[in-house]
């Protein structure tokens, strides 16, 4: 079975190119076909950043969003095996010293050189089991590299290879627009806990957030969650706080609150554009989740028309959707779950099945390959992948490999010991609320 990067060279160069698992012939973007450099070089000369093209081409990058040099030439020009045996290369040379951490969501062509891969929590503790790796190449997007920092020795380097790979949803919702939330809503509820000891509010960050954000939760008494122990988190903040807010991924926080018990009535939106969210008081009053106004552009892409079309074709599919799907995508699938949860299912299949799977397409393709006893498909029959995760590509990989047998360490990512601090406070809150 062919990459979703090939699948990709292949309808832009030929227009009619097949891919496997019932995906149609046609990409978001003919874009995906070049290299990330092009758009490292685009948004230098433009001098505002961008998320490239892909799922997230339409969101706007905030100010802030950090951007990549230009990588060396020799880099962008090497072939594809002579970036293979330069990496294996290093690799073998580092041994030991620097460990590769591959998430489910990236290409194929940098997953082969990944020592762990998984979802971003899980790989940042991969790291860990680590401890003589002087360096920690994360194949992922900035706020796991943040996360891996936080965890990870004070001696030990985290590196991203792109430092364009970002995160659409992540930036959503920054320090500045949380804080002024705080703020407001400590003016309807004030701060002081009920008879029976909650606090107005607990602050529930999903691990797609910035390092800046998960301090803050472990400043106000607040915790981190994934997309596997959302409900677990909930629980434990509802123990705690009259109500929740929950940020950057509002699909996340209204399924898990929804499967929960939570009326949808009592679960209303912060636009942090307006003021009070765009919300009356006597709304927030009656709420149990305050949900932020973010959303993961892949998994936005999901609709219920795919899911039919799906069971149409197919009868007796089985649909697993990620729980960032909106949420009557996830009302029409089976099952929904995190990656890792998707994944166990799919091995979990005794007898052949047809899986339609409503997440990002290189992990949906991986595990067709992995699972040929399978037909398993993306829902959506456009190949659009993350935005952010493309931006990762062998060529930069053997840059910072390469860099780190010479003794140099590029793109360094560091959280500052005032946000760390508390930003482990809220990520052992979340390890110690077990399901």
């Amino acid at each position: 079975m062919s990459s979703v990067n090939t699948a990709i060279q292949l309808i832009t160069r030929e227009q009619a190119a097949a891919t496997a698992g019932g995906a149609a012939a046609n990409t978001c973007s003919p874009a995906l076909a070049r290299g990330p450099w092009d758009f490292d070089l685009a948004e230098a000369l433009a001098g505002t950043p961008a998320y490239g093209p892909g799922a997230s081409a339409a969101d706007v990058a905030p100010a802030s969003t950090p951007r990549q040099g230009q990588l060396p030439e020799e880099y962008k020009l090497a072939s594809d095996a002579e970036l293979d045996a330069r990496i294996r290369a290093a690799k073998a040379a580092l041994g030991d010293r620097a460990v590769v951490l591959g998430h489910f969501y990236q290409r194929d062509e940098v997953i082969q050189y990944a020592d762990f891969v998984g979802d971003s929590f899980q790989l940042a503790n991969a790291a860990l089991t680590r401890p003589d790796a002087e360096a920690i190449i994360f194949c992922g997007v900035h706020f796991m590299a943040e996360t891996a920092d936080i965890l990870s020795r004070p001696d030990q380097a985290v590196i991203l290879p792109n430092l364009a790979a970002g995160c659409s949803m992540a930036d959503m919702a920054d320090i500045d627009s949380v804080t002024e939330c705080w703020e407001q809503l400590a003016e309807v509820f004030g701060t002081e806990p009920d008879a029976d000891g909650r606090v107005p509010v607990i602050p529930v960050t999903y691990m797609n957030s910035s390092a800046a954000l998960k301090g803050f939760c472990g400043e106000h008494g607040g915790i981190v969650c994934t997309s596997s122990n959302a409900a677990t988190v909930l629980e434990w903040a509802f123990e705690r706080g009259q109500r929740v807010l929950f940020f950057p991924d509002q699909h996340l926080g209204r399924n898990t609150a929804k499967a929960m018990g939570v009326p949808l009535d009592r679960m209303p939106m912060w636009n942090p554009r307006k003021d009070f969210g765009g919300n009356d008081e006597q709304t927030l009053r009656d709420s149990r989740v305050i949900l932020w106004h973010g959303f993961c552009s892949v998994h936005k892409r999901f609709n219920v028309g795919q899911i039919e079309k799906a069971r149409a074709q197919f009868p007796g599919v089985n649909v697993i959707v990620h729980p960032e799907c909106p949420m009557e995508v996830v009302d029409a699938a089976d099952s929904a779950g995190s990656t890792d949860f998707i994944k166990k299912a799919i091995a979990a299949a005794t007898e052949p099945t047809t899986f339609a799977i409503g997440t990002e397409i290189n992990m949906v393709n991986r595990l067709a390959a992995e699972y040929p006893q399978h037909t398993i498909f993306c829902l959506d029959p456009v190949i659009c992948p993350c935005s952010t995760m493309y931006r990762i590509h062998p060529g930069y990989l053997a840059w910072v490999l390469e860099a780190l047998v010479r003794g140099e360490v590029v793109n360094r990512i560091t959280v500052d010991d005032g946000v760390a601090a508390p930003a482990k406070v809220a990520l052992e809150r979340m390890l110690a609320a077990r399901p």
